[in-house]
């Protein structure tokens, strides 16, 4: 055979693999699901990350034309979870709704995380976001995030925030404060982010960054006061509210919410979780009904959700320097 029809051959062959694979990969996305799917939430029933699954999972649901199951799996910051995801079969039917702590933060701090982010997991995509309000109890002689800093320089050491728990996000935020402030507010760990807000009413903490929605009806009653809001721009909740760029800090807090696979998923069925997933995120009673709760609809390409993930991962590999939290317990 000559060296032309050698390679006239090979071109056959690689064209009739790449027409089979495209025949597998078709009959995979349209079959799939053909049961119910599983959606891990790493964390209690009742909380905002269980809130914000239950809504997705309604309207994914409908889009899918197949029920989507929540299973709250709580405990050592959302690893549980995360571990159960990570260790799954990766046939598209077990699913994380990942968050910050237990996806780029508790890595970072602990040093025998049972999974690696960036290797055990296929993105699927950012689901929405939620800005974190800094807090304070009517208490403290501060009324604005210039204020607070310089008081807290004033009394170094003197000043304490509350969070729910060490590596949760709004622990990190008060970190990431401490940090782009230069300030030292000392940190006190709760279980959970509503026994903080309780200690932070009756006054046993001075601050507390918590996320908007919980928060609000305190601040509406003037039991707490809001400094300031996280994110890229001010909230329509609280319009008077201004953000943390507008205080003169550069850095965000605000918490972030996406949905992962096992690594190995087949792509076709990352496909079209992907694109079931954001047309779900585009109802209208969706986008209401986050929006009723403090939080945004995002929505990405799994590619733009990996690399939110990486650069995630280098921002808080930072402040957990910083803040000499490696090789702490979380819980």
């Amino acid at each position: 055979m000559s060296f032309v029809s050698k390679f006239l051959l090979l071109g056959a062959c690689a064209g009739l693999s790449q027409f089979a694979s495209a025949q597998t990969a078709a009959p995979l996305q349209q079959s799939f699901p053909n049961k119910s799917i599983r959606l891990i939430a790493p964390s209690s029933a009742g909380g905002p990350v269980d809130v914000i699954a239950r809504i997705v999972a309604q309207g994914w649901s409908e889009v899918l034309a197949q029920q989507i199951v929540i299973d709250n799996r709580a405990g050592a910051a959302g690893m549980i979870g995360a571990e159960l995801v990570a260790k799954s079969a990766p046939d598209g039917y077990t699913l994380l709704l990942g968050f910050s702590g237990p996806l780029v933060i508790v890595p970072q701090i602990n040093v025998s995380t049972p999974y690696d982010t960036l290797k055990d997991f296929a993105p699927i995509s950012l689901v929405a976001t939620a800005p974190y309000v800094l807090l304070v109890h009517p208490g403290v002689a501060a009324k604005s995030v210039k204020e607070l800093v310089a008081l807290a320089k004033a009394q170094p050491g003197k000043l304490n925030f509350a969070s729910g728990g060490t590596g949760v996000g709004i622990h990190m935020a008060g970190e990431l404060f401490n940090l782009a402030a230069g300030v030292k507010i000392t940190h006190v760990p709760y279980k959970g982010a509503g026994p903080g807000m309780t200690a932070l009413l009756a006054g046993e903490v001075d601050m507390m960054f918590n996320g908007l929605s919980p928060a609000l009806p305190h601040i509406k009653t003037g039991k707490l006061r809001a400094l300031a809001v996280g994110g890229d721009r001010r909230s329509p909740l609280v319009p008077e509210l201004p953000t943390i760029s507008e205080s003169g800090f550069q850095f965000n807090t605000s918490g972030w919410y996406g949905v992962l696979a096992p690594k190995n998923t087949p792509r076709p069925v990352v496909a079209k979780m992907h694109g079931t997933l954001v047309t779900a995120l585009n109802i209208p009673h969706v986008k209401e009904r986050l929006a009723e709760i403090a939080v945004e609809v995002e929505g990405t390409t799994p590619e733009e959700f990996s690399r939110h993930l990486r650069e995630e991962m280098a921002t808080w590999a930072k402040v957990v320097q910083a803040a000499g939290l490696k090789g702490k317990q979380v819980n």
